[in-house]
Formats: C-alpha cells, sequence, structure tokens
C-alpha cells in the first residue's frame, strides 16, 4: 500500500502563524471589516506527488491504460465517480486529460508530469487536478480522488516504494476526501 507522508507538520506551522498574523491585524485594525479565512488553495483543486521505486515507463502504461478503461459511464455503473476520464495527450514524461463528474457534469482538468531518477529505475510523479469552473472553492474531497482513483484503479498504490505527499493545503478538501463516492 502507498505511503502517505502529508506535509502537514510544516503547513500546520505556517497557518497558525498565519492565523496569527491575520489576528494581530484584527486587534491593530478592528474587526468589523476582517473574515478570518484558512489558508489554501482560493479554487478548487489538487496537487500531489508521488514517488515509486518502478520506472517511469510502467507508471506511464498503467495510467494510460486506466484513462483509457474508464472513458465510458458504464464503469461508474456500480456507484463512485471512476468513469468518464478523456485522454488529451500522453508521452513518457507528461499525461494530460479530462475527468467529468457523472452526475454535475463538472470539468477537471488533470496533468501528470513524470521523471525519472536513481538511474531510470524509479519514478517521481507530479500530478494536479483543477476545476475548470471558475467558481468552485469546495470540492469535497473530488479533485483529489480524481488523481487517487486513477493511481489505485492503475495498481500503482500498490507498488514498491510507492510514497504520496500532499495536504489540505496543497490538495481541496484532502482530509475529509471519500475516492468509494468521488
Amino acid at each position: 500500500m502507498c505511503y502517505l507522508d502529508t506535509a502537514s507538520k510544516n503547513i500546520t506551522f505556517h497557518k497558525m502563524h498565519l492565523t496569527g498574523w491575520i489576528l494581530s491585524v484584527a486587534l491593530v485594525f478592528g474587526t468589523s471589516n476582517l473574515k478570518i479565512i484558512s489558508a489554501g488553495p482560493l479554487h478548487a483543486q489538487c496537487k500531489v506527488e508521488w514517488y515509486f521505486g518502478i520506472p517511469c515507463r510502467q507508471v506511464y502504461e498503467g495510467l494510460v491504460t486506466q484513462i483509457k478503461q474508464w472513458r465510458t459511464m458504464s464503469s461508474c455503473a456500480m456507484g463512485g465517480q471512476r468513469c468518464l476520464y478523456k485522454l488529451q495527450a500522453a508521452s513518457i514524461h507528461f499525461i494530460a486529460a479530462k475527468h467529468t463528474t457523472p452526475f454535475k457534469k463538472s470539468v477537471d482538468d488533470l496533468t501528470f508530469r513524470l521523471v525519472s531518477f536513481e538511474f531510470f529505475t524509479h519514478c517521481h510523479v507530479s500530478a494536479m487536478s483543477v476545476s475548470e469552473s471558475w467558481y468552485a472553492i469546495r470540492d469535497h474531497g473530488t479533485n483529489y480522488c480524481n488523481l487517487y482513483n486513477l493511481m489505485e484503479g492503475s495498481g500503482l498504490t500498490d507498488a514498491p516504494g510507492c510514497k504520496e505527499i500532499t495536504s489540505d493545503f496543497l490538495c481541496t478538501q484532502r482530509s475529509s476526501a471519500d475516492c468509494t463516492v468521488y
């Protein structure tokens, strides 16, 4: 199973520091016009870093195959949102796709950047999912699930050396994501 390393310790410190700064400003200038917000993306999106102890060619093939397998609505017949993926572009170092949610028909843009390391025996993947809807702020972890579901469906979460790094700061509502639903 993929080891999850949330970058939450550093993020928590920065959130506390930011919150302390906002509270200081509120005390100096008053609170009537100040709303305290949580640090993080202002638009529904998710950024995840994955590390694998397998070559990027295997990661690439697994992701592209999974995107193609989940292109129709039929793969969502049992529930969830593991369907309606569309491959936009693919090379050994970059994959672009779209995911359409089956009911609301919201569209998210997905990118995967693959970089080999350790003499081409390991792969680092920087993945991003961003909602196309300009007004989307909260997404119940949908953008995280767009990425994670592909990783899990392709079996990459069970690959040797699998390590995932993200946080709620980098990934809208990551900690409350239920990828069996989204």
